[in-house]
């Protein structure tokens, strides 16, 4: 495993970290094997791990917290997320800061993530949406101030709306803000054009989520694809998600290397980017664990594959089912 610099809060984080969205509140969840599989990454070197109160109320939380305790020993860097107060994901740009992330409810969903990963401060505390709107409103800042000041909190961060790279500039602007969680892939790479410079002159710290599109990178989806109607896939990956993406990923397909997965080579394009400090893959079986952590191995895609790969950009703008 491959380290990099977390930003200024000079953490040394593991390339490929944990994202842990897909542990809880997702059909085909096996517990067992979710421990197997956290257990595995750790073992193997991985030390950042993100996860959401958002993610089944809580109870991924507690999953991390579990490991926490399990690996005290070791340094493992831990984010979670405030929920939006009207659980409205993502925020629309009409929406009100006292409608989303009130003084208040930051404070009482920090106190709710504290207790669920039973630790007395979260290394990195993000807003789970957001809107560039609110940077000038104190109410947030205020809550942000006090938490830190109270040593519940040693870093905030926030993330992105999907397709909205740009919606937090002026944030980031203000100083509060340490890092920012975005979508990144071969896909989308409209993050290059202004945020990723933004963050590197003010050396706050990029997490890549989403490096599979969803799923689409992996190859295996196809036209006919479906998802049980409680899996929130089956509300994102509608016919006009789904089969635009198919194409985009088939279009992939005869540029694989020979060697290579198209997962390896959707997360290697990533890792070819120096101003992304770490990949929060979603992980439920070890084998994906071994597969997606064994890309950090300081080895970079062909420079003529990295540029073929740049023509694939897909830009895409928010919608209905975009969540």
């Amino acid at each position: 495993m491959e380290y990099r610099r977390f930003g200024r809060t000079d953490w040394k984080v593991s390339e490929i970290g944990y994202g842990m969205w897909g542990l809880a509140g997702w059909t085909g969840s096996d517990q067992d094997e979710v421990s197997q599989s956290l257990d595995r990454a750790v073992e193997l070197g991985s030390n950042f791990f993100d996860t959401a109160w958002g993610y089944a109320e809580g109870k991924s939380e507690q999953i991390l917290g579990n490991i926490l305790k399990k690996y005290v020993h070791k340094r493992l860097y831990f984010a979670t997320k405030i929920p939006p107060k009207n659980f409205i994901w993502p925020s629309k740009s009409h929406f009100k800061l006292e409608d989303c992330f009130p003084a208040s409810h930051i404070i009482e969903y920090t106190e709710k993530s504290l207790k669920n990963l039973d630790v007395e401060c979260i290394d990195l505390q993000q807003f789970h949406v957001w809107e560039d709107a609110w940077a000038t409103n104190d109410d947030w800042k205020e809550a942000v101030v006090k938490l830190k000041q109270e040593g519940k909190v040693k870093h905030f961060g926030i993330s992105v709306n999907r397709w909205e790279p740009n919606n937090v500039l002026e944030t980031l602007k203000t100083g509060l803000i340490d890092s920012v969680q975005v979508i990144y892939n071969i896909f989308d790479q409209n993050p290059e054009d202004k945020l990723f410079p933004l963050c590197r002159e003010l050396d706050i710290a990029v997490i890549a989520r989403v490096p599979f599109d969803e799923g689409t990178l992996t190859g295996l989806l196809t036209k006919d694809t479906t998802f049980p109607a409680d899996d929130w896939r089956s509300t994102y990956f509608v016919p006009e998600n789904l089969i635009p993406s198919v194409e985009h990923a088939d279009a992939l397909k005869p540029i694989v290397p020979a060697h290579m997965t198209m997962p390896e080579m959707a997360l290697r394009f990533i890792l070819g980017n120096d101003d992304v400090h770490t990949i929060i893959p979603g992980m439920r079986k070890i084998k994906h664990v071994e597969a997606n952590i064994g890309s950090s191995d300081g080895k970079s895609l062909d420079e003529n594959l990295l540029l073929e790969l740049k023509a694939h950009r897909w830009d895409r703008t928010p919608t209905e089912w975009s969540q």
